[in-house]
């Protein structure tokens, strides 16, 4: 693992630790993760979740789509690879460890097929934006194979959407009881972001900023959570690392800030994180 999670008596996320990796370390070691892309013309939100998973640490990470849509990747990207998704996910193989869906990849069928594909290889999974409204007509059908090392991060919208029964007045009971009824863990994001897990555990985020308001600034979380979800941290503990993680990027980076500027900001944040005691 690369972060101590530390959480209050009171359930209020703290600053993590982040921890040395040891010497003889490689990337694999550190991690790897797949992002699956949008279509040609909807590639940004996937290419920042990609471009968070690697700066928060994982050792490695692959986005995943059509070759139309990598091309326009590959103009924007050096250190991430680029994969042609096949019908089957064969390229999801016993390296990757974690993979993450959603930002910029369409509500559509497609997006559906690929997201169950994905929970049969049984990898750690985040599952955010249209891949979670493309399942609205049929939740169960979602829920049904989730378990609790599966991440959703809806915000209010997109949680109306999936859990039209759970009343959102009282956030923490609401994220609570969504993540009792899919199984998951369940970020529930807001000015107050809340994380619970399926086992009753339940933890709040409060270090953050209102200039995190901006567009493409969720898609930074998901890698957060995909980038410490690869380097072999539990569901409900990658959550809440990435939560106070990307809420510190709103502090740190203030006003003006654009999600295309949070991703260079991720190092500062993490070096005021880190400890000299080796992982």
């Amino acid at each position: 693992m690369s972060f101590l999670c530390t959480i209050s008596d009171e359930r209020v996320i703290e600053r993590p630790v982040l921890l040395v990796p040891p010497a003889d370390t490689h990337k694999y070691a550190r991690g790897s993760a797949m992002v699956f892309s949008g279509p040609a013309l909807h590639t940004g939100a996937s290419r920042l979740t990609a471009q968070a998973a690697l700066a928060v640490g994982a050792g490695l990470v692959t986005l995943v789509g059509e070759r139309d849509a990598l091309h326009e990747h590959a103009a924007h990207v050096t250190a991430i690879m680029l994969r042609e998704e096949d019908a089957h996910l064969a390229i999801v193989d016993e390296r990757v460890r974690a993979a993450a869906i959603g930002p910029g990849a369409g509500v559509s069928s497609h997006t559906r097929d690929t997201v169950m594909h994905l929970l049969k290889k049984g990898v750690p999974l985040l599952l955010d934006a249209d891949a979670l409204t493309s399942f609205e007509n049929c939740p169960a059908k979602l829920f049904e194979h989730l378990h609790d090392q599966i991440v959703l991060t809806p915000h209010e919208g997109e949680f109306a959407r999936l859990f039209p029964a759970i009343d959102l007045a009282d956030r923490r009971t609401a994220a609570r009881l969504a993540a009792e009824v899919s199984g998951a863990v369940v970020l529930l994001k807001g000015p107050e972001t809340v994380v619970a897990a399926p086992d009753g555990r339940l933890a709040v985020n409060r270090h953050a900023s209102p200039w995190l308001a901006t567009a493409g600034s969720g898609d930074v979380l998901t890698g957060l959570v995909c980038g410490t979800l690869a380097q072999g941290h539990t569901a409900f503990e990658a959550a809440c690392i990435a939560c106070w993680l990307h809420g510190d990027i709103g502090v740190q980076g203030g006003p003006g800030l654009t999600a295309d500027h949070m991703v260079g900001l991720i190092p500062l944040v993490l070096a005021e994180c880190l400890s000299e005691g080796k992982g």
